[in-house]
């Protein structure tokens, strides 16, 4: 199971916010290069990058934070926020960013993400925030009519590498994976799932470690890193 390490980005600052909301920011690194070196010298193998800027702006806005993070490390990185069409997937692929994040256009227009799959098959992940259940779009400024199983069951025969699971009602706020939806979006469609948001102690990890659990393709962690609540080298080995 691979534990991801994310850097989110505001104003090229890496930052995590409360429960999804801009204006509860708190800013934990102001270079987010050096914060990615970091994050690799203590093992992790594969890092999460969000440009919060752009999931509200529609199109990127921290390009140049992310640009200097791909310069930074080796590991493989997965990029979200701010993607809404094939020109600015194409250009972040070829920047080197191994996988891309779509949320709000999968549900706005879910023929873009085929077309995506199809062109770059295994480097296209969507991204699922949710909101009471419900799918939220628009950097979870809005919540829509539709549950996390039926736009993911959307998905099933495009090609998508991974699904991105984020409970909003826990993110930032260090009270702990919401496991039972998570691992029943993950039994419902045949598409890896990663779970993310309220990732907050090694309970977690231990939780994550056991056999129901075996059937996510990861986690990601956010706060608890950055708070120090968590053991990286007993959690990457406790992982596998």
């Amino acid at each position: 199971m691979i534990l991801f390490p994310a850097i989110d980005l505001k104003d090229g600052q890496c930052v995590r916010l409360k429960l999804g909301d801009m204006e509860q920011a708190t800013v934990f690194n102001d270079s987010p290069a050096a914060q990615a070196q970091i994050f690799e010298r203590q093992g992790f193998k594969y890092l999460h990058i969000v440009d919060l800027n752009g999931a509200f702006a529609g199109q990127p806005v921290n390009g140049a934070a992310v640009e200097a993070i791909l310069r930074a490390v080796k590991m493989p990185c997965q990029l979200g926020g701010g993607i809404r069409d094939l020109a600015t997937l194409e250009m972040w692929l070829g920047k080197g960013i191994r996988r891309v994040i779509l949320g709000t256009v999968a549900v706005r227009d879910p023929a873009l993400v085929r077309a995506a799959c199809a062109q770059f098959p295994g480097r296209i992940a969507v991204g699922i925030d949710a909101k009471g259940g419900r799918v939220a779009t628009e950097g979870w400024a809005e919540t829509s009519e539709l549950t996390v199983v039926d736009l993911a069951k959307r998905f099933e025969d495009a090609g998508v590498s991974a699904i991105i699971y984020t409970d909003i009602d826990r993110d930032g706020i260090l009270k702990g994976l919401n496991l039972p939806a998570t691992l029943e979006l993950a039994r419902a469609v045949r598409i890896p799932v990663i779970a993310s948001g309220g990732l907050a102690s090694m309970d977690d990890i231990e939780a994550l470690a056991q056999p129901e659990c075996a059937i996510l393709e990861g986690a990601i962690s956010g706060r608890a890193l950055y708070d120090g609540r968590i053991d990286v080298a007993a959690a990457l080995k406790r992982l596998g």
